[in-house]
């Protein structure tokens, strides 16, 4: 069985960390650089910077603070936001990050997930999906959460994976900073048909919300960000309770 992953997640707004509930209502949670440091010190697996506004306003990533972040860390590095070209996704990876995250843009051009999958192999693409649950039915959404599509997130994170994504990013955004759990019905529905790893983001709340969703799903990461923000839970005591557990964690 693969190891467990436990994700932070630096959500980006005007340069500081930001964090709402169902994507609305965000309040500040720190500076980046600090954030990240920390977080890398305390044992997280992996980190993930979300430039949240860039798509909405317009605009490029934040190449700048993406290498101040890159700097302090010594583990894996995923960045999203704003990324529409291969050559965005190349300033990216030279600006410190290991893998590129990539949602609005994919859902508008499928073939960017192609392009960067050839360029820096399927291992540097994670296709981020913002699911939001509409009559039952499971659909995506684009733009920091405010345009619903008539795409399906089951059938378009089969399709991410056949185009050449490498991994999956999935966030619930009804269970989203509501602390109240991930969404296992959501996140088991898509870890189970898809041969990639899973990440399950959305409604982290307590240490049981991470063994429930690494016992009842197969997603192979969770990632939270209000919890480590905001010190409710430590990533070295998150970790050692999970391993009291048998949860084969890293």
């Amino acid at each position: 069985m693969l190891k467990k992953r436990i994700i932070p997640c630096l959500d980006i707004k005007n340069g500081r960390t930001v964090k709402g509930v169902q994507f609305e209502g965000l309040r500040d949670a720190g500076d980046p650089v600090e954030l990240a440091k920390l977080y890398a010190e305390q044992g997280a697996d992996e980190l993930v910077f979300l430039d949240i506004s860039a798509t909405i306003e317009r605009r490029q990533t934040l190449y700048a603070l993406v290498e101040e972040v890159a700097k302090v860390l010594d583990i894996p590095f995923t960045v999203g936001g704003g990324i529409k070209s291969l050559d965005e996704a190349k300033r990216i990876i030279d600006s410190g990050a290991d893998k590129i995250s990539i949602n609005s843009a994919a859902v508008k051009t499928p073939e960017l997930i192609s392009q960067i999958a050839r360029h820096f192999g399927q291992q540097c693409v994670v296709l981020a999906i913002d699911s939001k649950r509409e009559n039952k039915l499971d659909f995506v959404c684009t733009h920091g959460g405010r345009v619903l599509t008539d795409r399906l997130t089951e059938k378009w994170a089969k399709e991410g994976v056949q185009r050449g994504a490498g991994e999956i990013l999935l966030t619930s955004m009804k269970a989203d900073g509501t602390k109240v759990g991930f969404d296992i019905d959501l996140n088991q529905a898509i870890s189970e048909k898809l041969d990639v790893p899973i990440i399950a983001s959305g409604g982290a709340g307590t240490e049981q919300h991470f063994y429930e969703v690494f016992t009842r799903t197969d997603c192979s990461g969770a990632l939270a960000a209000s919890i480590f923000h905001f010190k409710e839970i430590g990533i070295q005591t998150l970790k050692q309770y999970l391993k009291n557990k048998e949860i084969p964690i890293r």
